[in-house]
This record gives structure tokens, C-alpha cells and sequence, in this order.
């Protein structure tokens, strides 16, 4: 993927899956590519259509989500592309649960009931509704692994004061509350997601991208009690079919382990299935949209002036 630069520009950060560019120290352009990650490793191959998806997806959320909070965002000049405003971030991701699921149920298996400082209760099966969405929070590593972190650690760090964390915990309640109701009318169950938050002065802003599969995870509500009574696995639209495809490989990406091949058809799979999250999650057909290179730069500079 080209690195641009652009008029005023003041910094250049090449993330997981992102590419961020400062502009004036003021806003920030995001370009979401197609490689994709899990367990924090970059995989091999990139995954077309897979920018395009989660940056629309995201538009689309953060738009309708903007009567619970402010959000950094504030315009879409390409499908890939999204233009904000730059905030200082929290270093915490607030990730909020629904039910027993993922990171949550392995720790919950290995026969531990403590995460982030939450008790959790006993005789709980995997995917089982929690009695009400839960937070447990983590780190956000600028290299290596995030890690788990209560409430508690998070004020005691300074990494958020209390009343901020108890905006914090509002919004991202809400945001979830709101996400989850989207999800419904879809036929779909938000089971759990993250928000990254950040300030400008003393404002709290939503950042990032919300309710996307490289954020969140969904379930298919039709048939899910019956799935859960006969202890079946559910059917869900997420990322999570990538990390149990490299689980299965004997891949966590640990030190020593090697990561698996990846088959052209696997790839087109793996597009696939975010082009079908799209579908399901907005509700409308995805338009694929291939711009070139300048095409792409022409219409952020052209954004920007605007600023």
C-alpha cells in the first residue's frame, strides 16, 4: 500500500491494519487496508474488499451513534478512507460483554472467575447471556499484547481519572445498548465489542471504528436458545472464524510457531464473510469500489481544503 503525503501533514503511524496520517496536528486521516491480524501478528496475505467494509461499516455506526456521544469523525472521502478529528487517547480499550464469549469464556474454562476485577458467576455455559453487559477493560500496547486491566488498576495507574472513567463506562454502555438494538433489527446479537475514547481539552470523543468484525462479534439470533440448549456452537459473523482457523493450525501467535499457509481460496473465504457481515450488519448490498492510487489521494486533499 502507497504511502502518501500530503499537504501539511505531521505525522505518518503505519498501524496493524491501518495506515494514519496527522494533518496540521489537528486531524487525522485514516486509511483502512486489507491486511488483517490476530493474536497482534499481521497475517501473510491481505484481504480484498476488507477496508472498504470496515470503514463504511464504521462511518455508518459512528453516525448513528452520535446523540450518545461526540465522535472524532467527520468525513468519508473514499470507501477505505475516513477524516477526523485528532484526540489524545485513552490507553485502555473499554471492551464491553454480552455474554460468555472469546477471551472471556477461555479464562472462564480454565476454572478462573475473575476478569478485570468482575466476578463472574458459576455454572455459566460458553455464549450464555451475562444478567447484564459487563466491561473488562485492557491495555492498549503500543507493541506486543494488550492485557487485561480492572477498574481499579486504571484510576490507581492515572491511566484515566474516576470521574473520567464513569463517563467513560456511560458511554460505552450506551454505545453498546445502541449497538446491540441496530444488531436486532438485523437478526443479529451484539455479543461484544470495544470502544477507544479520547480527548480534545476537557471532551471526551468516541474514536476509531465501532461495531465492525475486526471489533466486534456477532451472533445469528434466529435459532440461537436451541443452539444453546443442545450445546451446539453458535453461528456468528466475526473475525473470530480467522483465530480459530489459526488455533486449529497451532497458531496463537506465540514465540516459535509458524503461521499457517494461507490458500488463495481461503482468502476470497475470509472476504466473503466481512462482505457478508456488511450485508447483514447495514442491511444493504455491498457496492465494491476499486480507486487508484491517485484517485484515492485526489479526493482526501481535496477533503482536507475543505478543513
Amino acid at each position: 500500500m502507497l504511502v502518501y503525503q500530503f499537504p501539511l501533514q505531521t505525522n505518518f503511524y503505519k498501524g496493524k491494519v491501518r495506515d494514519v496520517y496527522t494533518i496540521d496536528d489537528k486531524w487525522l486521516v485514516m486509511i483502512a487496508s486489507n491486511r488483517i491480524s490476530a493474536f497482534d501478528i499481521i497475517l501473510p496475505k491481505p484481504i480484498p474488499y476488507k477496508g472498504q467494509v470496515l470503514n463504511q461499516i464504521a462511518a455508518y455506526m459512528l453516525n448513528a451513534t452520535k446523540d450518545i456521544c461526540p465522535n472524532w469523525l467527520m468525513n468519508v472521502p473514499a470507501p477505505n478512507v475516513s477524516i477526523g478529528k485528532k484526540c489524545i487517547p485513552f490507553k485502555i480499550e473499554m471492551v464491553v460483554r454480552g455474554n460468555l464469549t472469546g477471551h472471556a469464556w477461555r479464562t472462564y474454562n480454565s476454572g478462573k472467575r475473575i476478569l478485570c476485577g468482575i466476578e463472574l458467576s458459576e455454572g455459566m455455559k460458553e455464549n450464555d447471556f451475562f444478567s447484564n453487559p459487563i466491561i473488562t477493560p485492557s491495555t492498549k500496547a503500543d507493541e506486543g499484547h494488550d492485557e487485561d486491566i480492572s477498574k481499579e488498576e486504571i484510576i490507581a495507574q492515572g491511566l484515566a481519572t474516576k470521574d473520567e472513567w464513569n463517563i467513560l463506562e456511560k458511554y460505552a454502555l450506551q454505545l453498546f445498548e445502541r449497538g446491540k438494538q441496530i444488531a436486532a433489527k438485523q437478526g443479529l446479537i451484539l455479543v461484544d465489542t470495544k470502544y477507544e475514547f479520547g480527548k480534545i481539552g476537557n471532551e471526551i470523543f468516541l474514536m476509531d471504528e465501532i461495531h465492525t468484525p475486526d471489533s466486534s462479534r456477532y451472533f445469528y439470533a434466529e435459532g440461537f436458545e436451541k443452539r444453546q440448549l443442545a450445546g451446539e456452537r453458535q453461528k456468528q459473523l466475526s473475525k473470530e472464524f480467522v483465530r480459530e482457523w489459526l488455533i486449529s493450525n497451532n497458531f496463537m501467535g506465540k514465540e516459535g510457531q509458524e503461521i499457517p499457509y494461507m490458500s488463495d481460496d481461503w482468502v476470497q473465504t475470509i472476504s466473503q464473510r466481512y462482505i457478508e457481515l456488511y450485508e447483514k450488519v447495514i442491511g444493504e448490498k455491498f457496492i465494491p469500489e476499486n480507486l487508484s492510487e491517485e484517485e484515492t489521494y485526489n479526493r482526501i486533499t481535496n477533503a482536507l481544503k475543505s478543513f
